[in-house]
């Protein structure tokens, strides 16, 4: 799920005027480095979203690389002309990366001919959540419940998320093309 997007004050780092930001396509050589960032950041390989179990490493995907250091990672799914961003993480906070990842996924899919770009997060994600909102995307759905279902495809999916709330429903928002 795209949900693992979480703000947190670890990994804030100040702003400075000499960040510098470049977005590029995953390539078969950052394999590693991606199993490693989605298992820090992610705590899994594997994403349910919608009732589909995706093996993250098989998904294509974007970089974002900070001051050149990859350090943000957008992967999608893409399913009748949909496309399904299922992780987008940052290392670094608040310094644009998770809103470069996303208007590249926005890009790609228009090149893609698609007609929706749209993820899922849980109901204990409020900062993803806000972010997507200032993102333009559109609350399209709350699929109430529905992680006692994906639950089922992926057991290790916790009962309690951010603040201690119960991870119950997945959020869908949307991008219109």
């Amino acid at each position: 799920m795209a949900n693992q997007k979480r703000d947190s004050d670890d990994h804030r780092q100040p702003s400075t005027s000499t960040a510098s930001i470049m977005v590029r396509d995953l390539e078969p050589a950052d394999q590693s480095w991606m199993q490693d960032f989605l298992v820090t950041y992610n705590h899994s390989l594997r994403v349910v979203s919608r009732g589909t179990l995706h093996y993250v490493p098989e998904l294509p995907g974007l970089i974002a690389i900070y001051n050149k250091i990859p350090a943000a990672l957008l992967t999608y799914h893409l399913v009748d002309q949909k496309l399904e961003v299922v992780t987008l993480h940052a290392a670094v906070q608040r310094q644009g990366l998770g809103a470069q990842l996303l208007a590249a996924a926005r890009e790609r899919a228009r090149a893609l001919g698609c007609h929706r770009l749209w993820l899922i997060t849980t109901n204990d994600n409020e900062p993803a959540i806000r972010f997507y909102q200032r993102q333009g995307m559109t609350l399209v759905a709350v699929h109430h419940n529905a992680l006692a279902e994906s639950r089922k495809l992926k057991p290790e999916i916790p009962l309690v998320g951010l603040g201690g709330q119960p991870i119950r429903d997945e959020i869908e928002f949307e991008h219109r093309l």
